[in-house]
């Protein structure tokens, strides 16, 4: 055999990939472009900023998490100066810091430098989250990533955050459970959870499809390395940086009610209850509620449901009942969105209400303190109808996913005879435990 006959099976897995690659490389692109006008000098003005939607995180944190000049979580700085991440974002932000300050001698040299290393990495993330993505949703489905290569809300808030890291940790994640390699799965979740809190929801999503299916050593197995990994990251910094590591929990704890959450409509209101009560208390009850009603539907569906069906919701739910809801969260949601139901109807509609929420809440800032520019800016009503559009949309997403578990016939991906494309021990497996059977109905 030559050595070209040997390469022809990976070239041949990997060419239905190349469009896929290059088209989630112009998303990325478009996403620098976009904020050009402030990577030209206008992130020193915050009106400059807002009206030209290009606010980013990475630029001011490089002052004021003083990474010019220290290290995250070591840094001699007052607390709330501290890096309020988790642990490999701190470590991300670190070595750029490392690369920005090597290359450049100036402050703000070092600073435009460590945004663009910055983006070269989230866009080289988003690449890879498309192309782990198509691996999950399989040959049938191969084009439904495009979503997140290159849909709107993707592309505008892109590089806001460091959050495109967690999306790519988060697929390979789903890829690793898919092909059934459970150490792996167990690693990637933990740095994914280490990187970013959200991806802990999946771990409810697998433990029910595993009380389900009674497939109980792949979750221990997928947990235990998930749990070790996550302490190998972490300890170190409990151990030899304790203030700077525990700022990201503090912070997550006693942080108030903040842009982007409905809550913030009840508490500007002044609603009864829902406007008064500790927004914290508020949101874990309303989240364990709907935790709840996923769980029931979980273990009582005619049929089991999908994996990436019960993340979607459990995400969605996460998302909703959070007290801040800012705009790059988007990313987490779009690649499970669209596993859970790729019907472009819903997901256009949701597009549409985050690009007007991205509109919105720049402008919305520009009227509130200390810009105070009501000329430019937009009012409270306003401002709540882009929070109200993203709520609305995403439960119409949530809701048809809920009908599409009770009536498996409409889900479109199991139309293609496909059980579950991301299930890997779940997929095929049949029921060890439902609602139905402590019923005495016999389970299917």
């Amino acid at each position: 055999m030559t050595s070209t006959e040997a390469r022809a099976p990976w070239v041949a897995r990997a060419v239905p990939y190349l469009p896929l690659g290059l088209i989630a490389a112009l998303g990325a692109s478009l996403a620098y472009v976009l904020r050009l006008p402030c990577r030209t000098g206008g992130w020193n003005d915050q009106v400059t900023v807002y009206t030209n939607f290009c606010y980013s995180d990475i630029y001011p944190l490089y002052f004021d998490r003083a990474l010019s000049t220290e290290n995250p979580y070591f840094a001699q700085v007052p607390f709330d100066k501290q890096v309020e991440y988790p642990v490999v974002l701190g470590e991300v932000m670190q070595v750029i810091s490392w690369i920005a300050r090597a290359l450049d001698l100036g402050a703000a040299a070092q600073a435009a430098r460590f945004y663009d290393l910055t983006v070269i990495l989230l866009g080289a993330c988003l690449v890879a989250g498309v192309l782990l993505m198509a691996a999950v949703a399989g040959p049938t489905r191969r084009w439904d990533p495009l979503w997140y290569a290159i849909s709107p809300a993707v592309v505008l808030a892109a590089y806001i955050n460091w959050d495109l890291v967690a999306g790519a940790l988060s697929m390979g994640m789903l890829l690793a459970w898919k092909q059934r390699r459970l150490v792996l799965a167990g690693v990637l979740l933990g740095l994914a959870i280490a990187t970013k809190f959200y991806p802990l929801m999946f771990v409810g999503a697998l433990f029910l499809l595993t009380w389900r299916t009674g497939r109980w050593r792949p979750f221990l197995v997928t947990m235990a390395a998930a749990a070790g990994t996550w302490l190998v990251v972490n300890v170190p910094f409990m151990i030899f940086a304790w203030e700077g590591w525990r700022r990201f929990y503090v912070f997550s704890q006693e942080r108030g009610v903040d842009w982007g959450s409905p809550w913030l409509f009840f508490q500007n209101k002044g609603w009864p209850v829902l406007g008064e009560a500790d927004v914290s208390t508020l949101g874990m009850v309303s989240l364990a509620l709907l935790c709840l009603g996923i769980a029931v539907l979980t273990l009582g569906a005619p049929r089991r449901p999908r994996l990436a069906q019960i993340c979607f919701l459990a995400l969605a739910a996460f998302m909703m009942t959070n007290k801040v809801w800012s705009p790059q969260f988007v990313l987490w949601l779009v690649p499970f969105a669209v596993l859970a139901r790729p019907n472009w109807k819903p997901l256009a509609l949701w597009q549409l209400a985050e690009v007007w929420y991205f509109v919105a809440i720049w402008l919305y800032l520009l009227a509130q303190p200390p810009l105070d520019r009501d000329d430019l800016g937009i009012g409270d009503d306003t401002y709540f109808t882009a929070v109200w559009g993203r709520v609305i949309t995403i439960a119409i997403m949530m809701a048809f996913v809920v009908r599409d578990i009770l009536r498996p016939d409409k889900d479109v991906v199991r139309r293609a005879d496909i059980d579950d494309q991301a299930g890997g021990v779940f997929d095929d497996a049949p029921d060890r435990f439902t609602l139905r059977s402590l019923l005495g109905s016999p389970a299917r």
